[in-house]
C-alpha cells in the first residue's frame, strides 16, 4: 500500500498575472445569462453573467456568482428570489445592454413578473425562477445557489455563447 502524501495546508501562490488568469478562463466557452430580481422597493435589477451551472436534479439547484463589488450585490444577497435567463443567439444586444453600466437597462424592455415577482425577459432560450437558497463567499465573488421553483425552455433555439471575450451566435465556434 502506498501512503498518500500529506495534504498541504495552503495553496501555492499564483505563478501568473490576473490578466493571464482571465485570458485562460476565457478559453472555456459558456452560455450567457441575465439574472433579474426586484429590490425591496420593487425596482427592477438585472445583470449579464456567464457564471451559471447546474448543481443538482433532486432538489433542482443551479448556481451563479457575482462580484462583491457589484452595485446590485445587496439586492441579490438580501432578496428571496431571482430569475436566470439563458439567452438565445439573437439576444446579443440584450446581453450587452445588461453588461453596460450607467444606463437604464429596463427602458422599453418587454418583461413580465414571475411567480415570486422577479422579472422575466421575453425571448430567452430558458428561464429558471429561483428561491435564493444559499450563498458562499469565495475570493472576490459570492456564489449563489438557487432552488428552482419553475423553469421553461424553448425547443430548437440556439444559445448565445461567450468565448475568448467575444459573443458567438453561430455554430460552430
Amino acid at each position: 500500500m502506498n501512503p498518500s502524501p500529506p495534504r498541504p495546508a495552503l495553496a501555492l501562490p499564483p505563478s501568473f498575472s490576473t490578466r493571464e488568469f482571465r485570458n485562460a478562463l476565457g478559453m472555456f466557452a459558456t452560455g450567457v445569462t441575465i439574472v433579474t430580481a426586484r429590490n425591496a422597493a420593487g425596482e427592477l435589477v438585472g445583470l449579464t453573467a456567464s457564471s451559471f451551472n447546474s448543481v443538482s436534479l433532486e432538489p433542482p439547484l443551479v448556481l451563479w456568482s457575482l462580484s462583491h463589488g457589484a452595485s446590485s450585490m445587496p439586492v441579490f444577497a438580501d432578496g428571496s428570489h431571482y430569475a436566470i435567463h439563458v439567452l438565445a443567439a439573437d439576444q446579443k444586444p440584450l446581453a450587452e445592454r445588461f453588461a453596460t453600466r450607467g444606463i437604464d437597462r429596463w427602458a422599453g424592455l418587454e418583461h413580465r413578473p414571475g411567480i415570486s415577482g422577479a422579472p422575466l425577459l421575453a425571448g430567452a432560450a430558458a428561464t429558471f425562477e429561483c428561491f435564493n437558497r444559499s450563498q458562499y463567499k469565495e475570493g472576490d465573488h459570492t456564489i449563489f445557489v438557487g432552488e428552482v421553483e419553475r423553469c421553461e425552455h424553448r425547443e430548437g433555439i440556439s444559445p448565445l455563447l461567450y468565448h475568448g471575450g467575444k459573443f458567438y451566435t453561430e455554430h460552430p465556434l
